[in-house]
């Protein structure tokens, strides 16, 4: 799922080449990707664009007469910019937003459609999708405690949940929780005053590095390779293979649909975290330490 670095990038180029162009039409492929009635898609066309930000993990278009589109990308959702009028590709192809000087599109990979697109009449709709989150900020290290401590969670679920942190999922909180070596498991309750102030430069770096990678690798191209598995990220999509600090082989827990990716050596002190299948699986045979894995 595009997060905050990728989102902020989308949002750096969608401001160079939309802000000011008027929207001469909405193409809606697939019936399931628009969540709203209200406005119809007609009823956006001939607007202005006056602005482009990112809300959390989701996109606004802010058009002329206080009218906003809101993308959201979720996991296997991407944007385009193509030529004027440029056709759908058949199978992924979900919505398109055309303009004068290109075509915004909407495709999603995935063969369960989850992105959506919701229309909103004005800023009171456009309110709803605003998130109680605060956003990591280099001036603002009290709001970002304060916002852990309020919840007792893990810390891996608290970075990723929108209510408490905004723009941060599965792909940077690996990133980040191994560059403050913290265990994602570990409960925000038990966080010592030094381990948030590493959590907070550790999330700092990650997301200023990356943002700074990204925009260096698109360059003036509208951004085309967002993805959340990158061979130079330190943990996240490297399971078993060495940890980049200490050589260790990275380790990997899986819940629902998400993931922890983890060096045990840098981050648990050695402790295997138990994957709630496989451990329920093989119970006592369920290894504990780094070094009762067999080959290492």
């Amino acid at each position: 799922m595009p997060e905050r670095p990728d989102l902020d990038l989308y949002v750096d180029h969608l401001e160079r080449r939309l802000r000011g162009e008027v929207l001469e039409g909405v193409r809606i492929a697939s019936p399931f990707v628009l969540r709203t009635a209200v406005p119809a898609a007609g009823a956006l066309a001939g607007r202005r664009v006056q602005g482009v930000r990112r809300i959390a993990k989701r996109l606004a278009l802010s058009l002329e007469g206080d009218a906003h589109i809101i993308v959201h990308l979720m996991i296997a959702g991407r944007l385009h910019w193509r030529k004027p009028g440029a056709a759908l590709p058949k199978r992924t192809g979900l919505a398109a937003f055309d303009f004068s000087t290109g075509s915004l599109t909407l495709t999603e990979s995935a063969r369960k459609k989850r992105a959506a697109i919701h229309f909103c009449e004005d800023s009171t709709a456009l309110a709803r999708f605003e998130t109680t989150g605060v956003e990591i900020r280099a001036d603002d290290f009290e709001g970002f405690v304060s916002a852990l401590r309020a919840r007792s969670h893990t810390l891996k679920r608290a970075l990723t949940d929108q209510r408490i942190v905004r723009g941060i999922g599965n792909a940077y909180s690996d990133e980040i929780l191994w560059t403050a070596r913290l265990s994602p498991m570990k409960q925000t309750a038990k966080l010592s005053d030094a381990e948030y102030g590493a959590l907070f430069f550790a999330a700092l770096s990650v997301l200023d590095e990356w943002a700074a990678r990204l925009a260096l690798e698109a360059g003036d191209a509208f951004p085309e390779g967002v993805t959340a598995f990158r061979s130079e990220m330190a943990v996240h999509g490297r399971y078993r293979q060495p940890c980049p600090r200490c050589g260790a082989p990275i380790q990997r827990i899986v819940f629902a649909e998400n993931e922890a990716n983890y060096c045990a050596s840098c981050q648990t002190g050695g402790r295997l975290l138990a994957d709630r299948a496989l451990s329920r699986l093989m119970h006592e045979n369920w290894p504990r330490r780094l070094e009762e894995l067999d080959g290492d």
